[in-house]
């Protein structure tokens, strides 16, 4: 069942980004330590078991009836959570390679996924002071710094015909299929940068468009996927991300173009 509440209590889920994002900061400021490699080949952190710890545990305290599914954390059968509403999707630490590397591309990400859908979603830079976050039906909002009163919305609109593109890339994932997609286009600028904010440049008008060859997660891309469909002025934005499939695993996409 739905929680009502939750719109409202957004700014609990706002604080909890935020206190998880001071976690990675302060980790990282002691030096990054406890790196190991999952099976997928993919480095983790003791940040990022750390911070998932502490987001899952609030996210309990602000809706104690909603499963969760995070990066860090077992996924249960599809034969269970096939059946759910709504659940949690959560990556309290994107952009792990960015954050070994020393670079400031790193997020912390939650989305509340109903019916298939991302309906509300936060992305956190900490090292950046940027906080991202939408929900269905209010559109996408950006904060700066701590001006935590000061939200301001933003926008994003499919390209113009004829226009020169803004892309938006993968730092630590280029691939051949990239460049082979991007070639026919009129492309005006490719910016490289890591984790979700991806998808948040896509939705402050930043950059046009975000394709990507290679695969992702769900967690990976729900928040920013809910940031940039919210970020449209009459409408939601199209995006062929879908969410609580058998594998939770995502082929190629690109964000952006419509």
């Amino acid at each position: 069942m739905y929680d009502e509440t939750l719109p409202e209590r957004l700014s609990e889920l706002l604080r909890l980004a935020r206190e998880a994002g001071a976690i990675l900061l302060s980790d990282r400021a002691r030096g990054v330590g406890g790196v190991q490699t999952k099976s997928d080949g993919s480095p983790v952190t003791g940040a990022d078991l750390k911070a998932d710890a502490y987001v899952r545990a609030g996210l309990q305290r602000i809706a104690g009836n909603i499963p969760i599914i995070s990066e860090e954390s077992p996924v249960p059968a599809f034969s269970v959570r096939s059946s759910w509403k709504e659940f949690w999707l959560v990556d309290a630490l994107d952009g792990t390679k960015e954050y070994i590397a020393g670079r400031d591309e790193y997020t912390v990400n939650v989305a509340l996924i109903r019916d298939g859908v991302p309906r509300l979603g936060v992305v956190y830079a900490p090292a950046l002071r940027l906080l991202y976050y939408a929900q269905e039906s209010a559109g996408s909002w950006k904060i700066s710094g701590d001006a935590v009163n000061a939200p301001v919305r933003i926008f994003s609109s499919p390209p113009s015909a004829g226009k020169a593109l803004g892309i938006v890339e993968s730092r630590s994932h280029p691939s051949s299929e990239l460049d082979a997609f991007l070639r026919p286009l009129n492309v005006g600028e490719r910016i490289k940068i890591g984790s979700s904010l991806k998808f948040c440049l896509v939705a402050e008008g930043s950059a046009d468009v975000y394709p990507r060859f290679g695969p992702t997660m769900e967690w990976d891309v729900a928040a920013g996927d809910c940031i940039f469909r919210y970020s449209g002025r009459a409408a939601s934005r199209k995006s062929p991300l879908q969410y609580n499939k058998s594998q939770l695993r995502n082929d190629s996409f690109v964000i952006g173009l419509d």
